[in-house]
């Protein structure tokens, strides 16, 4: 990557300063010791494509965390006033000194041209596109840069589809493209199918996934708005947690038909209830609020690893990992609930994001989302999330399994998920900390886990 090398020189002084004020940077509060290229390629005269190995500097001597970022970088002598805010500066030295370089993605015209990229299958450099063969993307859709998301960047073209560009990259299929093309290779239609995707190919490495093309799902709305809107005026929601827990119960049958499972017997319940009880200690360390109840959580772990000793097995296969209200999007023309997002926690590596688990994971996953959206709807200490975790299990159990008849694995990794919960409130909005420990101590307190308890 040497060519590449003289120009990272004269761009590392701006991305040093640039990088850590992205939402999607995940060393926040970390400076940057070091830039290294990846590779580097030219998509088109205007627009640089970027892959940066950045070192960040982290409070423990042992360990420099070393992220790969994808980056697409403008180049242009000078910036027309309506990009002024993606500007990431002029370089001093180097085959860019005097240029002025910005936040690719916010360029329409750039955008446009990833877009054609897309289209047509092929190889640039160490970058692969590939579409599917009955996708049918139209030629100049205009796109739009979307400004919600955090640890990823994404345009929507035309209303038609939507561009998820991944930020911090690694080896291997990313299973936001792995997940959705295995269900729809199933005929499952709750999630939108990829039309095409971009992947960076290394030497000595797996390929990379850099960007998924899918349906945008025009005229829907997230799960997380429709509940508090619902909350705003005080309208019952069980009819729709009820649909989306079919829904889900639905994608879950069908990841189960469309990739391999496992089955977890006594070693593998008890090395799932020693990660578990880790996370626990190691969140205890962190936020003394937690410290009065690590007993009672050790409890669910416990009967979480007594199910193997008792000989009790536990099926597992790939689930979606993040599931919450917002990862899931109703339409408004019919109702129908859509799942997307198959990311998983971004922070986790991807071997561990890529494990069968059980789906109580994702399930204990909504039910929390439900305490959240009480919590944020001001409906603490009523029954609507009571209600609508109830419902929820109900609409699951109309095709799966339902998951309140398996209190204790229930249990252990709504449990898990509420420790999870403490540990990023504490550390990033440490006035939302009493949401989870309100569910702490629910679940601290003997409760066998019926899933439908409020917080």
């Amino acid at each position: 990557m040497s060519e590449a090398a003289p120009l990272l020189a004269s761009l590392a002084p701006l991305l040093t300063e640039w990088l850590p004020r992205q939402r999607w940077f995940a060393g926040k509060g970390r400076p940057i010791d070091g830039l290294t290229p990846v590779a580097a390629t030219e998509l088109t005269p205007g627009l640089l494509h970027l892959l940066v190995q950045v070192r960040a500097r982290t409070h423990q001597p042992t360990h420099t965390p070393n992220d790969c970022y994808q980056l697409l970088l403008g180049i242009q002598d000078v910036l027309p006033p309506h990009l002024s805010p993606a500007l990431i500066g002029r370089p001093t030295d180097g085959p860019l000194r005097g240029r002025t370089v910005y936040e690719g993605l916010a360029d329409p015209r750039l955008a446009a041209l990833l877009l054609e990229r897309l289209r047509v299958p092929g190889r640039l450099g160490p970058l692969r596109f590939s579409r599917e063969p009955d996708a049918e993307i139209q030629p100049d859709l205009t796109p739009r840069l979307l400004g919600a998301e955090q640890s990823n960047s994404s345009a929507v073209y035309g209303e038609t589809y939507i561009l998820k560009l991944f930020r911090r990259v690694g080896p291997g299929t990313n299973p936001d493209l792995e997940l959705p093309r295995a269900l729809a290779k199933t005929g499952c239609t709750r999630v939108p199918a990829p039309a095409a995707w971009f992947e960076a190919e290394l030497p000595g490495t797996l390929p990379m996934t850099l960007g998924v093309l899918q349906p945008f799902l025009a005229g829907s709305a997230d799960g997380w708005q429709l509940a508090l809107g619902a909350l705003s005026v005080q309208a019952d929601f069980t009819a729709s947690a009820r649909a989306l827990g079919h829904a889900v119960a639905e994608v879950h049958r069908a990841l189960a038909e469309a990739l391999p499972t496992t089955v977890l017997d006594r070693p593998q319940l008890e090395r799932l209830a020693a990660a578990m009880t880790r996370r626990l200690e190691v969140t205890a360390e962190a936020v003394p609020a937690l410290r009065p109840y690590r007993s009672a959580l050790r409890d669910a772990y416990d009967e979480l690893a007594a199910l193997g000793r008792d000989g009790q097995t536990r099926r597992a296969q790939r689930v979606h990992g993040d599931l919450h209200l917002g990862q899931a999007l109703r339409t408004a023309s019919d109702g129908r609930w859509s799942l997307i997002d198959f990311e998983g926690e971004p922070a986790r590596p991807l071997s561990e994001r890529c494990r069968p688990q059980p789906v109580a994971q994702d399930i204990a996953g909504m039910l929390r989302s439900f305490d959240y959206a009480a919590a944020v709807g001001r409906a603490a200490g009523t029954d609507w999330a009571e209600r609508s975790r109830a419902a929820f299990c109900e609409g699951y159990a109309t095709v799966h399994e339902d998951p309140r008849e398996d209190p204790g694995l229930l249990r252990a990794h709504e449990t898990d998920k509420a420790v999870y919960e403490v540990l990023y409130e504490a550390r990033h909005r440490p006035d939302w900390l009493s949401v989870p420990m309100s569910a702490i101590h629910r679940l601290a307190g003997g409760h066998r886990a019926t899933g439908v308890h409020a917080p």
